[in-house]
C-alpha cells in the first residue's frame, strides 16, 4: 500500500508535531529534545509523529497491521501522469483490464 500526501503547510504541520511532542508526558527530556530537532529539520519526520499507522486500520474489519515502515521523497506528483497509474503488479489477476482502468 502506497500513500500519497500533499503537504500544503509545511509550517502546520510542524507546529501541530511540536504541540504533540510538548504534550507527551511520559517522554524523557533527551529524546523530547531529539523529537523537537527531528520534527522541525524533516517534514516527514513531523508527519510521523502525527500519524500512527495501527490508528489508520485499526477501525478496518478484517485488516490486522502486523508492522508498519516510513519513507519519504518529494515528488511532483501529477495525477493524470501514466506513472501514477496502475501497473501490472497492482492489478489483481481476477480483475479485467475495464475493471483496472476504472480502478486507476
Amino acid at each position: 500500500m502506497e500513500v500519497v500526501l500533499e503537504v500544503g503547510d509545511e509550517d502546520a504541520l510542524t507546529e501541530a508535531a511540536l504541540r504533540r511532542v510538548a504534550d507527551d508526558g511520559t517522554m524523557p527530556a533527551d529524546e523530547r529534545a531529539h523529537a523537537e530537532s527531528a520534527v522541525t529539520e524533516d517534514t516527514a519526520e513531523a508527519l510521523a509523529y502525527l500519524i500512527d499507522p495501527f490508528d489508520l486500520v485499526s477501525e478496518v474489519p478484517g485488516v490486522e497491521l502486523a508492522q508498519a515502515s516510513w519513507s519519504s521523497e518529494r515528488i511532483d506528483h501529477d495525477p493524470d501522469s501514466p506513472e501514477w497509474g496502475l501497473d501490472e503488479d497492482d492489478v489483481d489477476e481476477d480483475f479485467d483490464d475495464e475493471t483496472a482502468k476504472r480502478v486507476g
